[in-house]
């Protein structure tokens, strides 16, 4: 029986949306913000500290983007639009997108910055993507790669989320958001479970604490090939979804998502932080997917912010280890302040450097290993 969407309100399929990269480009800079902040001690300040560490939810928004682009394919699929990737090709263009450059990274930060070396489980653990279970792994210059290790986790379940719905077709497609969105209010009960763990490691920082995020892309991409809801119109309307967005941002940076800096929060407020995060990453995505208006955004698709977007999976792997190399070469002591002098040193630096990976690196593979496309899939990851 065909599956095949046949109505007209279904809203057409945009292979690349050029937005998404402006999208991913801020999210990138807001990462690098809130890293300087709080190495700067910016973080702990009682006035501002708040609002500069909950720029840490622009993670929620790559994962977000990485629901939506992976998952789409699945979504077109359920309703006859376009094939999927076959798995293993699937696998190998993630490995191509994100490996390379990441492993010239962890070989050159480990052999050369002072304070990152380690034993033989510091290399294992960062070659292969697992700091986030092997303890006192995430090493300086390269501690946020924990969200790079709670992606490819989730690149690896991917496949098998869409193997569990694969009959969820046709006109039972519809049931495929209510599926995703049961999952992630399951997951928000993980910081409660009482699972045991090696000193160091904490199981919220695995991938089923940070599902929602994903889901929230995930159920994006289900409505974007779906047919006209409340939702498209919503997103249509220039204020509802920057509003809903800055709305979870602000709460967010109050106490309901938990203490002030690294401390760690109660498990209600960091399923707290969760639901917001998702809610300003799916609030903050929907508008670029859903809106269609047939318009630039002047923002977000002006040519600097695409080539930022191009370049900022450099700006993400790169970053940390150029903020390490700043601090002494300047002559500043961390956690004694200067963030406004540390914070564009750090982007003029790291720019350039994510721009050579992407020249010497990263496309010089994806030309070289990368399957052709052959599906609606389009390139995500940090």
């Amino acid at each position: 029986m065909s599956t095949r969407v046949h109505s007209a309100s279904v809203v057409p399929l945009r292979a690349f949306v050029p937005a998404l990269e402006g999208m991913r480009a801020l999210a990138a800079i807001g990462i690098v913000v809130t890293h300087v902040a709080f190495q700067t001690g910016a973080a702990n300040s009682p006035l501002t500290g708040r609002i500069w560490g909950r720029f840490d939810l622009t993670v929620a928004i790559f994962f977000a983007l990485s629901g939506f682009l992976l998952w789409r394919p699945h979504a077109a699929q359920a309703r006859g639009i376009a094939p999927a990737q076959p798995a293993l090709r699937y696998f190998w263009s993630r490995a191509v997108r994100i490996l390379p450059a990441y492993w010239v990274v962890v070989v050159l930060v480990l052999l050369f910055l002072p304070n990152a070396g380690g034993d033989y489980r510091v290399w294992l653990a960062n070659l292969t993507l697992t700091q986030v279970f092997v303890p006192l792994t995430l090493t300086e210059g390269m501690t946020q790669m924990w969200s790079l290790s709670v992606e490819v986790a989730f690149y690896l379940l991917l496949p098998v989320i869409a193997w569990l719905m694969v009959r969820l077709r046709g006109s039972s497609a519809r049931l495929r958001i209510p599926m995703l969105l049961a999952a992630s209010v399951l997951t928000l009960s993980w910081s409660f479970l009482p699972i045991t763990t090696a000193d160091a490691i904490h199981h919220d920082n695995w991938l089923p604490g940070y599902f929602p995020w994903f889901a929230a892309g995930m159920v994006l991409a289900e409505v974007s090939v779906g047919p006209q809801t409340w939702v498209h119109r919503w997103a249509r309307r220039r204020g509802v979804m920057p509003s809903i967005a800055l709305t979870a941002f602000v709460l967010s940076a109050t106490p309901l998502a938990g203490p002030q800096g690294l401390v760690r929060p109660e498990p209600w407020q960091f399923e707290l932080k969760i639901v917001f995060g998702a809610v300003l990453a799916f609030a903050m995505l929907a508008p670029l997917v859903l809106a269609d208006t047939g318009r630039r955004h002047r923002v977000l698709e002006h040519p600097v912010m695409l080539t930022l977007g191009r370049w900022s999976y450099g700006i993400f792997i790169w970053h940390l280890a150029v903020l390490a190399v700043v601090f002494p070469v300047f002559g500043i002591i961390p956690f004694s302040g200067g963030m406004w002098f540390v914070l564009p040193v750090t982007l003029a630096l790291s720019i350039p450097v994510a721009a050579a990976s992407y020249a010497l690196i990263e496309e010089p593979a994806r030309r070289r290993f990368a399957p052709k496309k052959k599906s609606i899939t389009a390139s995500a990851s940090h």
